[in-house]
């Protein structure tokens, strides 16, 4: 007994590792890629260049993830398909993670310069380099979350899986803002000799270095540390081709409801999160305090995380999902009303994040458990299919975040070395309708859905999880008789 929780403890802490380096990586995607763009790449190129070059490189990113997110299910089915000493995600782990973390760094870059000596020919090399990027980390997103449902299919072992991998997911995530500008200004003075808080292109590659290193190290500590569980109910599934893949998804209502909500909260939140930088740099003109921000969501990130098993105990998922976004709503009307205040912003900032891990929790763990409601109603499992779905909504909320991230700051008068005072009143007020206002109707529908729609609780879960192992247990019972009478 005591080795068993010896070993889920050290599954536990080399899973919260992978999440830590994973979701570093995914902020610094979603997040601070823009970031980089829309300050420091073309500034080198005439105003108007630089706006046309920024609208062209974000509409062909969000173009890209928007094609590209078709694949995930097919790229779910290949998981699922895959059979090797290593189990069927461990391989695309590392290849994942390896290859995009390669990338990464490369679209952190100009290419040699060519944003400036050919815009055009940089556009072609970046979107290459951006596609591939996307697909290994695809492969890398789906393998590591969909390990979730293969870990245990008991639902407090499977809470504690997804209770730590979201614990260091968030403290991955919040590392990002709370270390991106003084590294950034590290590497700066170290490889551009600059000084005070001067930031360049040789800053933001040495950043993105550290993000990648940090996605590799941490897919490499969940491929050493984890084991697949073994069950009749893990057995129950089959090769599922292209048509079979996205039926298997299809018919899944339940994970097409949460979908559906999931899209709304997950966009409204990076739209908001993604223009909270922009908010530091250009409103209140303190990017060097952004990083009291990541202190405050890294903090209460892991308290959040931490309060996850106990508060799901006393009211379940339901609860917390809508009451999340009831108080996240507090928040966004507290961004309203601090305008230049730093405390007023930071105070925003806390109640806002708060409760979003636990609501990323309670999504995630539905996803999880619609994998045997999948089962349940169709027959099969498939495991990387259904939780290919939260990566995919994500990406596609990304997407979607980064078109709009991108023409808030154009339009917005946002850009390269643009001040809070060059900011016109009736450009502020727009920056908050992107920031603000849209997002939170967004959110507001996402809860409406989720209360209305989502009928798979944790006890739904766990009848479904006793009838399918009497009916697996059956069946395996009526096939060894008939081997025995065969044998005879």
């Amino acid at each position: 007994m005591e080795a068993k929780k010896e070993s889920h403890v050290k599954q536990y802490t080399s899973y919260a590792l992978g999440a830590f380096g994973h979701d570093a990586f995914y902020a610094t995607l979603s997040t601070y890629l823009m970031l980089f763009i829309t300050s420091e790449l073309f500034n080198g190129a005439a105003k108007g260049v630089k706006a046309h070059m920024i609208l062209i490189i974000t509409t062909m990113m969000m173009i890209i993830r928007l094609v590209e997110i078709v694949f995930d299910p097919i790229i779910g089915g290949i998981i699922d398909n895959t059979q090797t000493k290593y189990g069927k995600f461990k391989p695309w782990l590392m290849v994942g993670a390896t290859i995009s973390a390669i990338f990464l760094v490369l679209i952190f870059t100009d290419f040699g310069g060519l944003t400036n000596s050919n815009p055009m020919l940089y556009v072609i090399v970046f979107g290459i380099c951006y596609v591939i990027m996307d697909i290994f980390y695809s492969f890398k997103d789906i393998a590591f979350w969909s390990m979730l449902p293969a870990l245990s299919v008991d639902e407090k072992v499977r809470n504690n899986f997804g209770t730590t991998g979201r614990l260091g997911s968030t403290i991955g995530a919040q590392a990002v803002p709370i270390i991106i500008f003084p590294v950034i200004v590290f590497f700066s003075h170290m490889f551009s000799g600059t000084s005070g808080q001067t930031k360049t292109q040789a800053g933001w590659i040495g950043f993105a270095v550290i993000i990648a290193l940090f996605s590799f190290g941490g897919a490499l500590a969940t491929t050493l540390g984890t084991k697949e569980n073994t069950s009749l109910i893990r057995q129950n599934t089959k090769r599922t081709g292209v048509i079979g893949i996205f039926k298997a998804l299809g018919k899944n209502d339940q994970l097409m409801w949460l979908a559906a909500s999931y899209f709304l909260f997950a966009l409204g939140y990076v739209v908001t999160n993604s223009l909270l930088a922009y908010y530091f740099t250009y409103v209140l003109g303190q990017s060097n305090k952004f990083t009291f921000a990541g202190w405050i969501m890294a903090i209460l990130g892991v308290i959040s995380v931490s309060l996850f098993p106990v508060i799901v105990e006393k009211v379940h998922r339901k609860a917390i999902y809508v009451g999340g976004i009831g108080i996240m709503i507090i928040g966004y009307i507290l961004f309203l009303f601090a305008g230049h205040s730093l405390l007023g912003v930071l105070v925003s900032v806390a109640v806002f994040f708060f409760p979003y891990p636990m609501i990323f929790l309670a999504a995630l763990m539905t996803i999880t458990d619609s994998v045997e409601y999948g089962q349940w109603k169709n027959g099969t499992r498939n495991e990387s299919v259904t939780l290919s779905v939260r990566p995919l909504i994500d990406k596609l909320a990304g997407a979607v975040a980064n078109g709009i991230v991108g023409l808030a700051a154009v339009h917005c008068g946002m850009t390269g070395n643009a001040s809070p005072s060059s900011i016109s009143a009736g450009q502020l007020s727009l920056f908050k309708s992107f920031m603000f206002y849209g997002p939170m109707i967004l959110i507001i529908v996402a809860a409406i859905l989720y209360y209305t729609k989502v009928k798979l609780t944790e006890a739904k879960h766990k009848q479904i999880v006793k009838e399918l192992e009497a009916k697996l247990e059956s069946q395996k019972a009526a096939k060894d008789k008939k081997t025995a009478t065969d044998a005879q």
